[in-house]
């Protein structure tokens, strides 16, 4: 009886496995859409973000559309991309929206669904490349601790950050490198100054950490006065109370994050229907209040009385750069592996 057991468990896994995954909706507005993920009843979404930023929205959505329940994880881009690729070639996809940014879009591409996002009300300014959906930016900022330096010893520009007195360790750097993007965006820099710059900064002896969310938690306890960092950290932790503020180096780097269904998901309505409503003004208005919403493209502070992350960095008088056209993920692509040379954190 053991082993009739165990047999029918492993022919029920290789079903599993075989299993077509469920055909793309055919729907042509959101109304069609809704009664397809409906039916469907929830949709799971991957994104690197704490489930209490992502909490106002699920909300948003769960009462705009009742019937369908979201289920979240905060799971990191690179982690995503690698499940994605191993769940995909396996035919077993997991989870019906994921996310992309800096390094992970171009490994994404070929991950993505097809989607006809304008029939879904998608604004053709927040469509990238076709099957991304952008969501929200997370600009990539310079902070410090308030209580280890008053305002005015701050670095006041990316010059200032080479000073003598941040030496030895300092500075926290986010190793990868991914802080320089702006380099390669504006031509004011350019990718041979920034990699000049690099090699400055490493002379520092930085504190280096596998990614900016280890940066900030140095700058937050006081490890290091100075840091890189994501400015929807220090928003979200200046809100409680933390000794920490976005330091006027600039210009920076905007940081697109998009949304994508992967090919094969198990929900592809629900996926597409949550896309679609966190890219809608109303999903937006969600968004904005924990720091995780579009801004412009490039340096505008109109915004500034209704968006906290354009006032935010319009206050530090810090500018910024976004990522408009496929071809400047490509250059990133070359342009982060030459700035760990720089810094001398290529060891791996």
């Amino acid at each position: 009886m053991l082993r009739l057991g165990v047999l029918a468990v492993l022919i029920a896994l290789l079903g599993t496995a075989c299993s077509e995954p469920p055909p793309v909706p055919d729907a042509r507005n959101l109304g069609e859409l809704y009664r397809a993920a409906k039916a469907e009843g929830q949709v799971i979404w991957f994104a690197p973000k704490p489930e209490a930023q992502m909490r106002p929205a699920i909300r948003a959505f769960e009462k705009k559309y009742p019937g369908i329940t979201v289920k979240y994880t905060n799971k990191k881009a690179p982690d995503l991309v690698t499940q994605l690729n191993v769940e995909q070639a396996a035919g077993r996809v997991s989870f019906d929206v994921s996310n992309a940014g800096g390094l992970t879009v171009l490994p994404s591409l070929d991950m993505a669904a097809p989607v006809d996002w304008s029939a879904y009300q998608v604004p053709g300014d927040q469509i990238f490349d076709g099957n991304f959906v952008y969501v929200w930016a997370v600009p990539k900022v310079w902070a410090y601790n308030t209580d280890a330096l008053p305002a005015g010893a701050a670095p006041r520009d990316w010059d200032g950050l080479l000073s003598p007195r941040w030496n030895g360790g300092k500075l926290t750097v986010e190793s990868r490198g991914s802080f320089m993007t702006v380099w390669a965006q504006d031509r004011a820099l350019g990718t041979d100054a920034g990699l000049r710059f690099a090699s400055r900064l490493g002379q520092l002896h930085p504190h280096y950490t596998d990614n900016t969310t280890q940066a900030h938690t140095n700058v937050i306890s006081g490890q290091t006065p100075v840091g890189t960092d994501l400015i929807n950290l220090v928003l979200a932790d200046r809100a409680k109370g933390a000794p920490i503020a976005v330091a006027p180096v600039g210009p920076t780097n905007a940081n697109k994050a998009y949304l994508f269904v992967p090919d094969g998901s198990p929900h592809p309505a629900a996926g597409r229907l949550l896309t679609a409503f966190l890219a809608s003004p109303e999903g937006q208005s969600a968004l904005v209040g924990s720091y995780n919403s579009i801004i412009p493209d490039d340096t505008d502070c109109s915004q500034a009385g209704r968006n906290p992350v354009v006032a935010a960095l319009c206050q530090a008088g810090v500018g910024w750069f976004s990522e408009t056209d496929i071809r400047q993920y490509q250059q990133f692509a070359d342009f982060f592996p030459q700035v760990e040379h720089a810094l001398g954190t290529d060891v791996n």
